[in-house]
């Protein structure tokens, strides 16, 4: 007996000991992948932990989600004709009718080039109202009636005070003195201020005589419906802690006004605006002492959102904080709500073309700052625009490809014509995906063009992509292809004249596409071309039979709301290009090249 107890207990033993070695298997495992994607994608992992929306929830249009008020006589397309066409879409350059009628109205006998560049926000707002819905919007008649709704709202919120325009109000003399501040940033890069020095910010020797200044209100503007802004100068101080931005009154003042801002360009998407730090900007004869002064004017803006993903990145902070601060000449101070320390140093290069001071961490500071001239909030427009009717000194996206080539450094500003460097073959940047929307004979599509005459490179673009790297292999080529997605973001560190192609995925995204980089690029001085792929060359093929409504009419899917179209058409789909079919636009890009 004894020695069959003891047989047992040496089983038992064993057994104990096999699962002790598989728990210790399975939690090694685990921590070495943990450390793996940590090391590997750090941005990602920050994103998360911060408490950020996931970037698959953003929106690939504004326009998407709130809607286009379409005009009620405008003329719609059926859906039988669209997926008639989709069946067989027709490649174009780019040069829709509404454009090129907007174009040729505006510009009268200006180039091509010219002719895109001062399309402004303001004709692109006529031709969403002049194209059909299912254009833009796949039918969706919930988001023409919640914009509808949006603009009600808007209208409620307008200020009753008197309004100017955007570069109207910088027309006024600029306060941006030449003293500096004793927070200078550091010859490492950006100097972060989350605990503020406070040895010399209360010498009152710095201070600029506030009360004796000129008094104006503030100017609050409510009425754009991609962002609500607030300038205004005279004495204000900033409480971080406070959230607020008081305008101090002068004697015998009865104001008692305050206006509620997120600074960040999403304006009616409440998922994205509740993870935004709320800044309230008011009248005030009582306010907390100064303890730091500043001689230049401050921008508060905000960086959570939709960050981390790279089309946002550019269309919501990049283009905008552009468009804002760049007449500051660097003499501007930025406070952020809703730091993302990582996101900064990525950008770090930006930073400091557009300021010469340190970034002050909004939400961990407990100074009172006193400014001269505020803006709370970016000046933004369509996606990955700017309205030169508008903006500050009229920039346009044109300046802005100026911008970012010369802040990267980027050794070229315009694209050559073949002939001038013999034996030189044309580059072809083919931006691959990895995930979705990816092409499925990738090595068939380099063959081909290899065989016309490229010179062809491929890259991914993905959130740990190295900017300055990717910037200037970039900047090398001549031709930019990819499908829609953020990847074809980098067209703004193309040469002027450029060529980029968008592959546009089954599912009636035309306008979707035409309106994230089809328009903005044609902005920007590139050359842009439409690639509508047919139902022969998407893998939905694979999960549908060719009789279902998707391929017969995918504009009644988009009646399901964009995040059904996103799952659908977007997250399920990769591309196969007809080699035969696709070869002709790149024998119009090198056409176009030698001209």
């Amino acid at each position: 007996m004894k020695a069959v107890e003891r047989a047992k207990l040496v089983r038992s033993l064993r057994q104990e000991s096999r699962r002790l070695r598989l728990l210790v298997l399975v939690i090694g495992f685990f921590l070495i992948t943990l450390t793996f994607v940590v090391f590997i994608k750090p941005d990602a992992i920050l994103f998360n932990l911060n408490g950020r929306l996931s970037v698959d929830q953003a929106p690939r249009s504004l326009l998407i989600r709130q809607g286009v008020d379409t005009a009620a006589t405008a003329s719609r397309r059926s859906a039988d004709t669209l997926a008639a066409a989709a069946e067989d879409p027709k490649v174009v350059d780019g040069d829709s009718a509404g454009i090129e009628a907007n174009a040729n109205a505006n510009a009268g006998g200006a180039s091509e080039d010219e002719k895109r560049v001062l399309t402004s926000e303001t004709e692109q707002g006529k031709m969403a109202e002049a194209a059909p819905a299912s254009e833009l919007l796949g039918g969706e008649e919930e988001g023409r009636n919640g914009l509808h709704k949006g603009r009600q709202e808007d209208q409620e919120h307008k200020m009753t005070l008197p309004t100017v325009s955007n570069y109207s109000i910088h027309e006024t003399t600029n306060d941006s003195d030449n003293g500096k501040q004793e927070d200078r940033k550091t010859d490492s890069g950006i100097k972060l201020v989350t605990d503020v020095d406070q040895s010399n910010s209360r010498d009152r020797s710095h201070q600029p005589a506030l009360d004796n200044m000129g008094w104006d209100k503030p100017l609050c503007d409510f009425s754009n419906f991609r962002a609500n802004v607030c300038e205004m100068r005279g004495n204000i101080r900033i409480h971080p802690s406070g959230s607020s931005v008081m305008y101090m009154e002068p004697a015998g003042s009865m104001k008692d006004e305050q206006w509620k801002i997120k600074p960040y360009p999403r304006k009616g998407d409440e998922l994205c605006l509740s993870h935004i730090t709320e800044v309230t900007v008011q009248f005030s004869k009582v306010a907390p002492e100064c303890t730091k002064y500043h001689d230049v004017p401050a921008v508060i803006f905000a960086l959570t959102g939709y960050t981390g993903n790279l089309f946002h990145d550019f269309t919501d902070v990049l283009v905008p904080l552009f468009t804002t601060a760049n007449e500051f000449n660097g003499e501007v101070q930025f406070l952020i709500t809703d730091m993302a320390i990582w996101w900064t140093r990525k950008y770090a290069v930006v930073f400091e073309k557009l300021t010469k001071y340190p970034l002050i961490d909004f939400n961990k500071d407990n100074e009172v700052h006193c400014f001269k001239h505020t803006i709370v909030g970016l000046h933004a427009y369509m996606e990955l625009t700017i309205d030169p009717l508008k903006a500050p000194h009229n920039y346009s996206m044109v300046d802005f490809n100026k911008f970012m080539r010369r802040t990267y450094s980027l050794p070229r500003d315009e694209v050559t014509s073949l002939g001038e460097v013999p034996k030189t073959k044309p580059r072809l940047l083919i931006i691959s995906r990895q995930r979705t929307r990816m092409f499925l004979n990738l090595k068939e599509i380099v063959a081909m063009a290899e065989e016309i005459g490229y010179e062809v490179v491929v890259e991914e673009a993905n959130v740990n992509s190295n900017v300055a790297h990717f910037a200037n292999v970039v900047n090398s080529v001549d031709v930019m292809m990819g499908v829609h997605g953020a990847g074809l973001t980098n067209c703004v560190f193309l040469p002027h004249s450029a060529i980029l192609i968008q592959i546009v995925p089954w599912g009636a995204l035309d306008g979707i596409c035409r309106v994230d980089f089809g328009y903005p690029a044609e902005q920007m001085g590139l050359r842009y071309k439409h690639y509508s792929i047919g139902v022969h060359e998407s893998s939905l093929t694979d999960q549908y039979p060719l009789d279902h409504e998707i391929f017969k009419n995918p504009l009644a899917f988009h009646k399901n709301g964009f995040e059904f179209v996103r799952q659908t058409f977007m997250d399920t789909q990769n591309v196969r290009l007809d080699c035969n079919r696709f070869r002709p636009i790149l024998l119009e890009a090198l056409d176009q090249l030698n001209q």
